[in-house]
């Protein structure tokens, strides 16, 4: 959001008439960008555990949610208006299990003129309902939560 005086803020995706534009950013330098998502997907520890000895049926699930959130990642500016097409130097999706289920990170990095926090949200997002999809038929309970900006960061190129 853009100030506007007193107090007032105006939507930086909503132009003078109100109506949705995009924030042209052509006057920006171009800064190395990162931004960091995680979130969690909660499941019963034998769901864990089958995902561990890749004995799901549909596959290994973390290999092919860490392909579908490189993806999605990539696909940002096609599923969410109004979002910049950027130039992604790099996607990299993790994940670690633990007590109550499996957390995924998504990192993005480019060099551009706008942040990548909605690459990194959508990648660790599509990553955690991949493996919401390919484990739904052994576990009922799944739950994804927490899915957040962890971290974004923006540097000078020298």
């Amino acid at each position: 959001m853009k100030e506007t005086g007193k107090n007032q803020q105006q939507l930086s995706h909503i132009d003078d008439r109100g109506n949705a534009s995009m924030v042209d950013v052509g006057n920006k330098g171009i800064q190395k960008r990162t931004a960091l998502a995680s979130g969690l997907i909660r499941m019963a520890a034998a769901t864990m555990q089958s995902i561990r000895e890749d004995q799901v049926k549909k596959g290994n699930v973390l290999a092919v949610a860490r392909i579908a959130g490189i993806q999605a990642a990539k696909a940002t500016p096609a599923l969410i208006p109004l979002c910049h097409t950027l130039p992604l130097d790099s996607v990299r999706i993790d994940f670690e299990f633990g007590r109550e289920g499996v957390t995924a990170s998504c990192r993005v990095a480019c060099q551009a003129r706008t942040g990548v926090e909605m690459e990194a949200l959508t990648g660790v997002s599509v990553a955690l309902l991949t493996v919401y999809d390919m484990c739904k038929a052994i576990d009922k309970a799944l739950v994804l939560e927490n899915i957040r900006l962890m971290e974004k960061k923006k540097e000078d190129l020298t």
